[in-house]
């Protein structure tokens, strides 16, 4: 039973990690496209797949299973509201400013490639901020869709 939940973690890991790159990826080139004027699929494939290799390496090493039941041990239990929006915080907090700071270097140098002169801290902290808001919001509604789904494909009946 430990293996088959060592695989549901990692099926969570990869959809998650997949989902949140997608999403954080196509709003972080959409916010750009505004400044700029251009949406650019070349520059969104290559932060996808970026944001992808990021979010699977922070989901093999970081242990978010031991995380999360700690978390819900101690506010309520899984079924908890409190538990899932304090987990869904603790999960975002640990992916979205890594991916978020990858997404920025890539555009940011690209940008100054071009010619752009801009300061690299407020471009940061305004994606940062909007990608906590879009990841928050995708990690809790999606996270127990992905843990039914992944129990399900490992053959773990709930």
């Amino acid at each position: 039973m430990e293996n088959k939940m060592k695989k549901v973690g990692m099926t969570i890991s990869i959809f998650m990690g997949v989902t949140l790159s997608f999403c954080l990826s196509l709003t972080g080139n959409l916010m750009g496209s505004r400044q700029s004027g251009a949406f650019s699929v070349p520059g969104w494939l290559i932060s996808f797949v970026v944001s992808t290799l990021i979010s699977l390496i922070i989901g093999f090493i970081v242990p978010m299973k031991k995380i999360s039941d700690s978390i819900q041990g101690r506010f309520g239990g899984p079924r908890s509201l409190k538990a899932r929006l304090i987990d869904t915080l603790v999960s975002d907090i640990i992916y979205t400013p890594v991916i978020t700071l990858a997404m920025v270097a890539l555009a940011y140098k690209n940008a100054v490639a071009h010619g752009a002169q801009m300061p690299f801290a407020p471009m940061f902290l305004s994606s940062l901020i909007v990608s906590l808001i879009v990841a928050y919001i995708l990690i809790f509604i999606l996270m127990p869709v992905f843990l039914k789904l992944s129990l399900k494909l490992n053959g773990i009946q709930r």
